[in-house]
């Protein structure tokens, strides 16, 4: 049995990187949820904001399991 390291080395890379992303995402889309404005009402713009994060990562879900059950 041969294992090609440098497509295991790629998955990996691919995978870290895919997961810090997708975890920023998501913990920009709770700081702009959790945005208050001058009043200390919620931010409209910081809600607009973290819904579209939240979106992203929906997105990014839905096309990760898009690939799997493909």
């Amino acid at each position: 049995m041969s294992i090609d390291w440098a497509s295991l080395g790629q998955v990996f890379g691919i995978s870290l990187v895919a997961t810090v992303g997708l975890v920023g995402v998501f913990t920009l889309g709770i700081v702009g949820h959790s945005a208050r404005g001058a009043n200390g009402t919620p931010s409209a713009l910081g809600r607009l904001g973290a819904f579209t994060c939240y979106a992203l990562c929906l997105a990014a879900v839905a096309y990760g399991i898009y690939i799997i059950a493909a």
